[in-house]
């Protein structure tokens, strides 16, 4: 089961209409109550790209203006509010995105399928290194929870308890793979090790490429 492809793509704009389906909203007032509850974690959000998704939100007849504020000598505030199709848009994006795996592109990802350009000691240092980050964010990420935990009810947390747990996963994935490094065992390391150690690529790489581009 694919996802639909949507007139707007920017997860900010699901964030923005399930807030309006609370109450109409000013832009600023959206990107605050986003940030004050901690949604910032999950969306990026900015002021400049907050009001051109709302704009295209509006282009669209996702939401519409509600209400035009003033105040004094204080500058027009236009408020917000979600739309019958915006409401309908929301509800099966959001559906979709909770039912259907999507094919995501991390960038870490992309680093460990280029990383045979480097030395295996160098990629060893360099884990290591992210190994360190990786466990002192968990760290902060279970205290953080903790205490939330004493105030929140858990489905305010679940993103960050999503959160927590991808970064225990990666932490445990990269402690393992560090350790077939250094020990060996990871099949074709000694291949790799040779290869920079001396700029010849060994037999059994070219023997895989080729087989790689006759299939």
């Amino acid at each position: 089961m694919a996802t639909k492809r949507r007139k707007l793509g920017n997860p900010l704009a699901l964030a923005v209409m399930v807030l309006l389906m609370e109450k109409p909203m000013h832009p600023y007032e959206i990107a605050q109550t986003l940030r004050r509850r901690g949604k910032d974690t999950t969306t990026k959000i900015n002021y400049g790209s907050l009001y051109t998704v709302v704009q295209n939100l509006e282009k669209h007849g996702f939401v519409e203006v509600a209400e035009v504020q003033r105040q004094g000598r204080r500058p027009e505030r236009t408020l917000y509010g979600i739309t019958d199709a915006g409401r309908e848009e929301a509800s099966e994006w959001l559906s979709d995105l909770l039912a259907v795996p999507a094919r995501e592109y991390p960038i870490f990802e992309t680093a460990l399928s280029l990383m045979g350009i480097l030395h295996p000691d160098e990629v060893v240092r360099l884990l290591e290194e992210r190994l360190n980050s990786l466990e002192v964010q968990a760290a902060s990420a279970r205290g953080g929870l903790a205490k939330l935990y004493e105030t929140l009810p858990r489905i305010f947390l679940v993103e960050t308890e999503y959160q927590l747990h991808m970064v225990e996963a990666q932490a445990e994935w990269v402690r393992g793979f560090l350790k077939e490094v250094e020990e060996g065992t990871l099949p074709g390391v000694e291949q790799w090790r040779t290869f920079h150690d001396t700029g010849e690529m060994p037999p059994e790489f070219q023997d895989l490429e080729a087989g790689h581009f006759e299939e």
